[in-house]
């Protein structure tokens, strides 16, 4: 019987042998040294907050896996070796298979930081991570996090539900500013600051310094000011988890190489997930997605190639979400930090400071290009169609009480975004006259 080893078990790689298992009864082993069991990643901040167990970030029992006969390996992948097929494990085992996919995920950037692996000193990614916050936050008066994106934000919000004090330090002149437009970025280092986190802007780690216990201390910040601390977050951005593949042969960019069926340069070997690199990016999409959503959607794809109907991997349109402490965000389609040569975009932002939308078209044919929402729900199918039809952006904001996702909560806003729009688009028809 044919053997699928899949190394990882996370969104991408459970995804893919639950739907392998759907249409063949191919022998499957998932493989992790992580987790036994496959748990929401996302969800870890929620169990830190004491919202929810570790146990409900499970989705599935444990006795699913038996009962679908799909065999978990609790261990560690130390060698890879594609012309033998086979891999090797901790402890030396060797395990032959048939086709590999690697789906290891991503693991947090250090950037060689003096410093960067004293205890204390963390990212906010796996499931040992959870469990050193939890050892060290009862006696941390103060934690620095270092990077500003959405992982940092998250783990700023953790540990303020804690009552330990945060500085955040952003290397950026504002928050997340590589991605989000200027009026979007300040109205979240505003809201950062009114839930009483130490916002530095513009501001980077240069060290970690050691107690006489290998534990951290304080950082030094390139301000040459140094902060007292307990905890120390790194989380600016993560990278492909890969280095068990550097003598592999398999081949390597960022992340593992491969075309749009998730195939690397050797036969009935794939990489789906936060690892995989596309040799040539899809749209404007980045090569390599560390987005839980395009994780699930490759393990559907390869699945489909693995029992015998192969499948071209195609994400559709951009898609994301996220949560700012209490400003939830959602972007459809592309809206850039600054705008491309041939957009326009227009920002509607709410009088109270913590709703906002902009909408990115093409001055030229009036083609609707994206929209960024903050506060406000919006439905992904309507955003969806009108992507995919090309609508205009005078159709998109004409039909916009559609998108809404809770009619009491966004229909007072409708009218205000649209006598704001045609505003915005008033000096356009008079110079057009």
């Amino acid at each position: 019987m044919e053997h699928i080893v899949i190394i990882g078990n996370g969104i991408a790689g459970v995804t893919l042998a639950r739907h392998i298992r759907k249409k063949s009864e191919v022998k499957i082993s998932i493989i992790s040294s992580e987790t036994e069991y496959f748990f929401s990643r996302t969800a870890l901040m929620y169990v830190f907050m004491g919202h929810m167990k570790f146990e409900h970030t499970q989705p599935y029992e444990n006795d699913f896996w038996k009962k679908n006969n799909i065999n978990l390996i609790h261990k560690t992948v130390t060698q890879v070796f594609p012309k033998e097929k086979s891999i090797v494990l901790d402890g030396n085992t060797v395990l032959q298979f048939d086709k590999l996919v690697i789906a290891t995920g991503s693991k947090p950037n250090k950037f060689g930081w003096p410093g960067q692996d004293l205890k204390g000193v963390t990212g906010l990614y796996h499931k040992q991570d959870l469990e050193n916050l939890e050892q060290w936050a009862p006696t941390t008066q103060r934690a620095v996090i270092v990077g500003g994106g959405l992982i940092g934000i998250e783990l700023a919000e953790m540990l303020r539900a804690r009552n330990i004090a945060v500085t955040f330090l952003v290397r950026e002149k504002s928050f997340w500013s590589g991605v989000l437009p200027l009026n979007e970025s300040q109205m979240i280092n505003r809201h950062i600051l009114e839930h009483h986190i130490d916002l530095r802007l513009d501001t980077n780690l240069k060290e970690i310094i050691s107690d006489e216990n290998g534990c951290a201390k304080a950082i030094i910040t390139d301000k040459n000011e140094t902060i007292e601390c307990q905890i120390v977050g790194l989380t600016a951005g993560v990278s492909p988890n890969i280095d068990f593949l550097n003598e592999s042969g398999i081949e390597l960019g960022r992340g593992v190489k491969v075309n749009r069926f998730l195939e690397t340069n050797h036969k009935d070997i794939y990489a789906i997930g936060d690892c995989a690199e596309q040799h040539e990016a899809i749209g404007d999409r980045r090569p390599v997605e560390a987005v839980w959503y395009t994780g699930r959607m490759m393990g559907e794809t390869l699945a489909q190639t693995l029992t015998g109907n192969p499948m071209e991997y195609k994400p559709g349109h951009w898609f994301n979400s996220a949560k700012f402490l209490d400003i939830e965000y959602q972007t459809y389609g592309w809206v850039w930090a600054t705008p491309k040569e041939n957009e326009s975009q227009f920002y509607w932002e709410h009088k109270g400071g913590k709703k906002a939308i902009r909408i990115a078209f093409d001055k030229n044919d009036r083609t609707f290009l994206g929209i960024n929402t903050f506060g406000i729900r919006m439905r992904h199918e309507f955003f969806d169609s009108m992507l995919s039809t090309k609508k205009s952006v005078e159709e998109v904001v004409h039909q916009l009480e559609k998108a809404q996702f809770d009619p009491e909560l966004f229909r007072s806003h409708t009218k205000e975004i649209q006598l704001a729009f045609a505003q915005f688009c008033e000096p356009t028809k008079t110079k057009s006259l």
